[in-house]
């Protein structure tokens, strides 16, 4: 069952720009599959769905089978489409973005796997990645400045 969801999954956002879950879990239920917002998240993972920032400023989720160089100057793409500044307070960088861009940019950190982040919080134009120290907490927000130069 899950298999054939996702495929109707990647059928959907194909022949729909797809811009939230609400909306994606709207699409499946439309298509006679039953899910939650939480099981469309946990697909949405599962299946590394990423945004994608289209001409008129949107984000869409798109699905790719790309090699990893590819994704990884995607998601980068998708930090310097929102970024706005890094600032350290102990072991988190806090990110500022452009309004509604930071669970966005918080899914292309995450898969960027940088080694010394734990994990992202995002809410509408902040995000807190959190960092094993403080001192990689400082080289990460410099990296994090360099990518969107």
């Amino acid at each position: 069952m899950k298999k054939n969801r996702h495929d109707k999954i990647i059928e959907i956002i194909n022949n729909h720009e797809v811009e939230t879950q609400e909306q994606l879990a709207s699409l499946l239920k439309d298509a006679g599959y039953e899910v939650t917002q939480a099981t469309v998240s946990r697909d949405i993972r599962q299946m590394k769905l990423t945004k994608q920032v289209i001409e008129d400023g949107r984000q869409i989720y798109v699905y790719t089978t790309a090699d990893p160089e590819v994704m990884h100057d995607k998601y980068v793409n998708v930090l310097r489409a929102g970024f706005v500044s890094a600032q350290v307070a102990q072991n988190l960088v806090v990110l500022k973005t452009v309004s509604g861009m930071a669970m966005a940019l918080a899914t292309a950190i995450d898969a960027l796997e940088i080694p010394e982040i734990i994990g992202c919080i995002a809410g509408d134009d902040t995000i807190f990645v959190a960092i094993k120290t403080t001192e990689e907490a400082q080289r990460v927000a410099l990296e994090f400045e360099e990518m969107v130069k």
